[in-house]
């Protein structure tokens, strides 16, 4: 593929400019003219939404020429997922299920996509539909330009109600301010992701998958192509108030110390204003010989400092929880089987 040169801009280019562009031409000098897409689809009780997605991603991904594969992890789903996956992998070699022995949540069913995809590029997804899958043509494209990461960003989430997309807005804040790992606001997983950045997120072992985080922290050159969220296609979002709110921490905890630190001046605070108003009472008493006994201010002092305590022990109770979970080493995921229609291979000779 030839080099594409930088625009011409009024300004000439910085050397950082000339360096990127650099960057690029070399990758696209390595991207293969074939590529093979690996879509990776968690699912959780979806046996709803199957055939629609899979009607809709399939032809217009023939339309468009791309060589794919489609590889569902059906994370424990307790509905008849399992059997439609079955049924249209059967009719479809280009369909794969990695079937999970139980539920291990989104996050490790992602990990499992990611160990068992093929393709040169890899693009995960929702079956939900909220994660257009015409956008993947634009993802390529920006790829063949080389990127190495091309990840979508929600210019517009209609389908979210107002809570949401003001939580979400100040997680994206607190997370970036706290960790030295920045996520561009409003991204989700939906991305296409290049081999070798592929090959780095598998060295990662850690068992409090923060998928998100995990993306941004490879590295490479990435860049992002804006989109508009929908409303989702069919069945119902798995995800409620609670179990946002604790992935949230699942996020800030994974790679941010800061609450711990957050804590430290918290403690160093309090105790020079205790030593402060011990020394103000000592002086008062000692000057004017006037001796309160201030009980109710006691008590209020004695709760803060309990709750004060209970929460700091909280929140080093949360990285004690990780670490006693990555010590024990256990796998992230358990595979129960691969199904996939396969060519009979010839007998060994």
């Amino acid at each position: 593929m030839p080099e594409q040169s930088l625009p011409f801009t009024s300004e000439s280019p910085t050397s950082r400019d000339v360096a990127l562009e650099h960057q690029l031409a070399v990758q696209r000098a390595r991207r293969p003219a074939d590529p093979l897409l690996s879509l990776v689809v968690p699912v959780f009780n979806e046996e709803e939404t199957i055939d629609l997605f899979l009607d809709t991603v399939t032809p217009m991904l023939e339309r468009d020429g791309v060589r794919f594969e489609i590889v569902f992890v059906n994370d424990g789903s307790r509905d008849d997922t399992f059997a439609r996956l079955f049924e249209r992998s059967r009719a479809d070699r280009r369909v794969r299920i990695v079937n999970l022995s139980r539920n291990f949540g989104k996050e490790a069913a992602l990990t499992a996509g990611i160990d068992h995809a093929r393709g040169d590029v890899l693009v995960p997804m929702d079956i939900d539909l909220q994660d257009p899958p015409e956008l993947i043509a634009a993802f390529i494209a920006r790829w063949r330009e080389g990127y190495d990461i091309v990840y979508g960003i929600r210019a517009a989430r209609h389908a979210d109600t107002r809570a949401k997309r003001v939580s979400a807005g100040w997680f994206y804040r607190v997370f970036n301010s706290m960790s030295p790992v920045r996520i561009p606001p409003n991204v989700g997983d939906f991305r296409l992701v290049d081999r070798r950045a592929v090959e780095v997120l598998r060295q990662l072992p850690e068992r409090n998958r923060f998928m998100k985080g995990l993306f941004a922290w490879v590295g490479f050159n990435s860049v992002g192509v804006p989109y508009e969220r929908p409303e989702r296609a069919a069945g119902t979002t798995k995800f409620n108030l609670w179990r946002l709110w604790n992935f949230a921490i699942d996020g800030v905890v994974s790679f941010s110390t800061a609450p711990l630190r957050a804590w430290f001046y918290v403690g160093v605070v309090i105790a020079a204003v205790a030593m402060l108003y011990a020394l103000f009472i000592v002086t008062r008493v000692l000057i004017f010989g006037i001796d309160t006994p201030g009980y109710a201010s006691l008590l209020i002092a004695v709760l803060l400092m309990g709750a004060i305590q209970l929460l700091s022990l909280g929140i080093i109770g949360e990285y004690l929880g990780r670490l006693f979970i990555e010590v024990k080493g256990r796998p992230i995921y358990v595979v129960e089987g691969v199904y996939e229609d396969v060519p009979p291979r010839p007998p060994a000779t």
